[in-house]
């Protein structure tokens, strides 16, 4: 079994994080789009030019994605996590553009135990991305069900 270097204690409330930064090309944009979302602003960069945007622009899933590989490169891959039951806010305020780099930060707004199971914690967090303008392009609040470290807990039983 996988060892986890971080479990729910190891997150506190306001703690925050810079996620690091991911630069998105036309491919990216038109790869993913094609597969997930083929609207001509995310695969035509000719017809993208005649769109309110201007250009191509990548699909706002893209855009998520990009935020979660950022989440899992800098830290959920090395946590003991359940995955999240769901999203709140989730907001697209400027399209990310061919070669436009991302960043993304972190801070962990609530953070409580499970009040069904005893083994784990519940963690809300803001997620943001701002673009190399230093502009906001989406924002997010995730919740994380991650798992107490064994250590550390106490079977209270059911």
């Amino acid at each position: 079994m996988k060892s986890f270097k971080y479990f729910w204690q190891d997150f506190s409330e306001g703690q925050e994080a810079s996620l690091g930064t991911h630069k998105v090309s036309e491919q990216d944009i038109l790869e993913f789009g094609r597969k997930f979302d083929p609207q001509y602003f995310h695969t035509d960069p000719v017809w993208a030019k005649e769109s309110p945007f201007g250009g191509l622009i990548a699909c706002g899933w893209h855009t998520c994605a990009i935020m979660m590989r950022l989440m899992c490169n800098n830290f959920l891959v090395d946590t003991a996590t359940m995955g999240a039951p769901g999203v709140d806010n989730l907001k697209w305020l400027l399209p990310l553009k061919p070669n436009d780099e991302i960043t993304g930060f972190w801070k962990v707004l609530e953070r409580r135990e499970s009040n069904s199971k005893p083994n784990l914690g519940i963690i809300k967090a803001k997620v943001q991305g701002f673009n190399q303008k230093d502009k906001c392009i989406i924002t997010m609040e995730p919740t994380l069900l991650i798992f107490k470290n064994p250590k550390s807990y106490e079977d209270k039983g059911p």
